[in-house]
């Protein structure tokens, strides 16, 4: 496993224990990789019982986000996973907390989580 894949794996963890931590659930877990039809990094996530499927980056600092990539990636593993949303957690400098990472998506996958509908 190369250096890059190993942060990567490390930040997905840590996001997984984070959340399941601050949601008192233990379902949630980094998800192992499916291939083709990549189905986002977080499994269990739930709301309202449907599912949210996470992707995470971690990026270097003064690297450029690549968000639109991102959170098309998302959408498209929310698809492969009949979730309800897919969301983008990426790296914010200088923190390790999961709980200060960025959290991406686009106003009509908030506005799913809003109303609990995909528009």
């Amino acid at each position: 496993m190369s250096r890059s894949q190993q942060k990567g794996t490390s930040f997905e963890t840590s996001i997984a224990k984070g959340l399941a931590s601050a949601l008192d659930d233990d379902r949630i877990e980094r998800r192992a990789k499916t291939g083709t039809k990549d189905r986002g990094d977080i499994a269990g996530v739930r709301l309202r019982g449907q599912r949210v499927v996470i992707e995470c980056k971690n990026e270097a600092t003064g690297k450029v986000f690549k968000l639109p990539e991102w959170v098309d990636e998302a959408q498209e593993e929310a698809a492969n996973d009949d979730a309800l949303v897919g969301v983008v957690v990426h790296k914010r400098a200088k923190t390790t907390d999961p709980m200060r990472q960025w959290c991406s998506m686009t106003v009509g996958d908030f506005v799913a989580i809003l109303t609990g509908e995909r528009q």
